[in-house]
């Protein structure tokens, strides 16, 4: 395997860096992201030569950031983009598509790209002990593909996490530390860990959202590669995505762009991205809103959305200018929105999505019903995670399982007086 990224850049002054764990500039603080020889690329990379690969991420190798091969995470990537008639009808569109990382392998969420990306780099440089801070899902995934690694993990979460994703990080063996505070207190004190632990020059600790992230943010990416091919190696027109952070609407954007650069795909990169949060925690949509520059931070996230729940985004900026420069746009949703999209998704289309999955559903029928994504366009939904990991949210909102003795005479009763059974 060839490594075609030449290092690492400043996106504020435009500073070169060796490849290296370093996240910021160091002259600047602003932050780094990896850059690639695309004239290599386009020399070494054709469509047939992804489509002979396996059905994983791996097969767009050439843009993503190793020296060698994958060593965590193989089978990552790969997950189905499903026409979803039922829910366009609903909606009333002509043409819409999801893409579903809520099957994603191994831990049901689209961070396991970005992880295996991390942790693969991780190993390159050495790194014995890895890290993050998490609303959830980066937990799943690092503690299980470090389990699969064979790494040391500590992962740092917010006390108030969904019981599942606690569990769904504990069960692979990781060291979880619940901490008192919002996702924004629990990144700062995984930084100061990281600069603690690396201090003396060496590489122990490997935090995957801090000094791993360049690397880390480059795993996304691969939902775009996936999208476009599914697609006939072709864009769709509109791509609604769920922020946090905001790394994931600006990385399935520049894989776009990638794409056409090295010639893979056909005509100028013209999709207009649009970003999704909810309400009670909305500093990327807000400042997309607002026209301001650079998003306000918001001290205490209330929403049942605890997975897009990051009040300060560390690419905030970035993704808001994205999405304008794009021509798209971003929005915010109530939790009953959420709550309400997330049946909407299951009745029609059989998928469970997190909350997460329910905010950019709400988000995308609120824009359709505004006009901003036209309804005879083609539409594609990006859904990042399993709905098993927030069953809470939507526990008071499903009819329950109507109980009878098992006797014929008792279920034509309730079939007859009722119309109908609610399965369990």
């Amino acid at each position: 395997m060839s490594d075609f990224s030449t290092g690492l850049q400043c996106k504020v002054c435009g500073k070169l860096y060796a490849k290296q764990a370093l996240n910021f500039c160091t002259d600047d603080f602003g932050p780094l992201e990896v850059v690639y020889d695309y004239d290599a690329i386009r020399k070494n990379v054709s469509r047939a030569k992804i489509e002979s690969r396996r059905k994983n991420m791996w097969r767009y190798r050439e843009f993503l950031p190793l020296e060698g091969e994958p060593t965590v995470g193989p089978q990552v990537g790969g997950t189905p983009l499903i026409r979803a008639d039922r829910l366009a009808d609903a909606l009333g569109v002509d043409t819409l598509w999801i893409k579903n990382d809520a099957v994603n392998f191994p831990t049901l969420s689209f961070k396991d790209r970005v992880v295996s990306v991390a942790l693969s780099k991780a190993r390159e440089f050495g790194f014995k002990t890895v890290g993050c801070a998490s609303t959830g899902n980066l937990a799943n995934s690092v503690a299980a593909n470090a389990a699969q690694a064979g790494l040391e993990a500590y992962i740092f979460i917010p006390a108030d996490l969904e019981k599942a994703k606690v569990l769904g990080t504990t069960i692979f063996g990781a060291k979880v530390i619940a901490v008192n505070g919002t996702y924004d207190e629990v990144n700062r004190l995984c930084t100061q860990v990281a600069l603690k632990y690396n201090a003396d020059g060496q590489n122990n600790w490997g935090f995957v959202n801090i000094n791993l992230r360049p690397y880390y943010a480059e795993g996304s990416k691969t939902m775009g590669y996936e999208i476009a091919e599914d697609l006939g190696w072709r864009l769709p027109q509109h791509v609604v995505v769920p922020m946090a952070g905001g790394s994931l609407v600006s990385k399935i954007h520049k894989a776009f762009t990638e794409l056409h650069t090295v010639g893979l795909i056909d005509g100028p990169v013209t999709t207009k991205m649009y970003g999704a949060q909810a309400t009670g925690c909305n500093p990327i949509s807000d400042c997309v809103k607002s026209s301001r520059e650079r998003p306000k931070p918001i001290r205490r996230p209330n929403t049942i959305c605890k997975s897009l729940a990051i009040g300060d985004p560390a690419d905030g900026m970035y993704s808001s200018k994205l999405i304008k420069s794009t021509g798209g746009w971003a929005d915010d949703v109530s939790d009953d929105e959420i709550v309400e999209c997330m049946l909407l998704l299951a009745r029609t289309e059989g998928i469970f999505a997190e909350t997460a999955g329910g905010t950019t559903l709400a988000v995308t029928r609120k824009m359709i019903e505004s006009g901003r994504i036209p309804r005879d366009e083609e539409i594609v939904i990006c859904i990042t995670g399993n709905g098993l990991k927030t069953q809470d949210a939507v526990t008071k909102a499903i009819q329950w399982p109507t109980t009878i003795q098992p006797s014929l005479n008792e279920f034509e009763s309730v079939y007859m007086g009722a119309g109908e059974l609610v399965g369990v």
